[in-house]
């Protein structure tokens, strides 16, 4: 008797399971041998590649632009000033370390500055 209610609660599980999935949208298909199959729709990420490549390349203007405006050594001393401090300060030093790319386009945009 216990295994028939085992059983039973484990097919209402699978149940609950799939009809949360299909609930999220779904797909139907039809096979060759004209069986009809449904299957969840895949959750696709809201933040696409493209928006990612944008604000990289948004934070690299802006830290390029911040090195030209700021010069390169006023720039250092505050990062590492910046180093000195919480953990966030730290990461946030870590993240505003002048790079090659930073330190390009702070060439390019110094001339059109000053």
């Amino acid at each position: 008797m216990v295994e028939h209610r085992d059983q039973f609660h484990s097919r209402l599980k699978q149940i609950n399971r799939k009809h949360a999935a299909l609930s999220e949208g779904f797909s139907a298909k039809m096979r060759p041998d004209g069986l009809l199959v449904i299957q969840p729709r895949r959750v696709q990420s809201r933040i696409s590649a493209r928006t990612v490549v944008f604000f990289a390349a948004a934070f690299l203007l802006f830290k390029g632009f911040l090195i030209a405006a700021l010069g390169t050594s006023s720039y250092d001393n505050r990062v590492v000033k910046l180093a000195g401090g919480s953990a966030v300060e730290r990461a946030g030093a870590f993240l505003m370390q002048a790079e090659p790319a930073s330190l390009y386009i702070a060439q390019k945009i110094g001339p059109v500055l000053r």
